[in-house]
């Protein structure tokens, strides 16, 4: 029994570890290769976590082998593209200036209720309105509306926007993240008379932001705010 769990807990972090190799598409969209190796390697896993007559680094080697393959792969399909094109194939037209090209549909296996479906999840409800709609290799659709259907933008209507900028994090759930507070060019004793202005504890405090502006977001535990 101890055997066995220890060899589960060794196994679960390869795969941890082996998945963060394999880049952080794995955990979002993946192409078919990728869902491929993904799906092998949880079950080349499952052999040794079950079978205790086979030995650990037995189970090991076909793990890394795929790893191992993979890796090859991705590196030939950026630089190759006739290895990109076989490994994740090829965008495809769905929609073309507002006609649905039934082709297309065909050739992908997308049925009308899908496409029409995932104009939807888009807002869109009338394929007309569609510039282009492309089936991306990963599967998603990406759609392009005539410019007259799209949102104006802040451009479209003249008015100057602020880019924003990214917030950092430099308290968390109580905790002083040293690294990211002197990320945003501050010091302890700035924070320190931030907290002061607040009338809070760093111990009270559950998130403590601050972007490019200098704006300081804070929120305390127990709020909503």
């Amino acid at each position: 029994m101890l055997i066995s769990f220890i060899r589960s807990v060794i196994l679960y972090l390869l795969l941890i570890l082996v998945i963060r190799a394999m880049g952080k598409r794995q955990i979002g969209q993946m192409e078919a290769s990728e869902f491929v190796v993904t799906m092998l390697i949880a079950d080349l896993a499952s052999v040794p976590m079950q079978n205790n007559a086979i030995s650990l680094f037995s189970g090991l080697v076909p793990i890394l082998a795929v790893l191992a393959l993979e890796l090859i792969l991705s590196v030939a399909s950026i630089k190759l593209l006739g290895v990109r094109r076989l490994l994740c194939g090829r965008p495809v037209i769905l929609v073309e200036h507002g006609r649905i090209s039934a082709e297309n549909l065909r050739r992908t296996r997308v049925t009308l209720d899908e496409l029409t479906g995932r104009l939807r999840e888009q807002g869109i409800l009338d394929p007309a309105t569609v510039n282009y709609a492309i089936l991306e290799t990963n599967g998603q659709l990406s759609v392009f509306p005539y410019a007259k259907y799209r949102p104006a933008s802040a451009m479209d209507a003249g008015i100057e926007a602020r880019d924003e900028s990214l917030p950092v994090t430099v308290i968390a759930d109580g905790r002083i993240l040293r690294d990211n507070l002197r990320l945003t060019g501050r010091d302890r004793t700035w924070l320190d008379g931030c907290l002061r202005a607040q009338k809070c504890r760093r111990k009270d405090v559950l998130l403590l932001t601050v972007d490019g502006s200098g704006v300081v977001h804070m929120q305390r535990k127990g709020t909503r705010k």
